[in-house]
């Protein structure tokens, strides 16, 4: 009988061991799954600030092509999937004639950003175009 109580207990070792490591792997998962989710959501955000720097680009486009104004704006996008979005556009322009013709160039710039800086979910994409009047 003396055998038989020196074996008691030697179960309660591998199954601490077992539950340990099963709730060791249940939390990773638990972490793997928060930071796909936020990968997730950055990629969308990333989608629409490039969209939004995009939107900040045509309207700078139109403003110097159609208007003839080549100035520099912000403006806060509150309509659909931009809602949130700041842009921030800058425009230069240069005059070259060849002959009889003026040719303007624009050289527009936009940067849309979302969020404070330095915070998870701040989000900025910047694009830069130049288009010009020639026809």
């Amino acid at each position: 009988m003396t055998g038989h109580n020196k074996q008691t207990g030697f179960s309660l070792v591998p199954a601490l061991f077992l539950l340990v490591v099963l709730a060791a792997l249940g939390a990773v998962a638990v972490r793997l799954s928060a930071v796909e989710h936020q990968t997730t959501v950055l990629a969308l955000q990333s989608s629409r600030a490039y969209a939004a720097a995009q939107a900040g680009i045509e309207w700078s486009a139109y403003q110097a092509l159609v208007n003839g104004s080549c100035a520099n704006s912000g403006v806060a996008l509150t309509e659909g999937g931009l809602t949130g979005f700041n842009v921030d556009t800058t425009c230069s322009s240069t005059t070259h004639s060849e002959g009889s013709a003026t040719t303007s160039v624009y050289v527009l710039e936009a940067f849309a950003y979302s969020g404070i800086y330095g915070t998870p979910d701040y989000v900025s994409r910047r694009i830069r175009s130049t288009v010009t009047d020639a026809s």
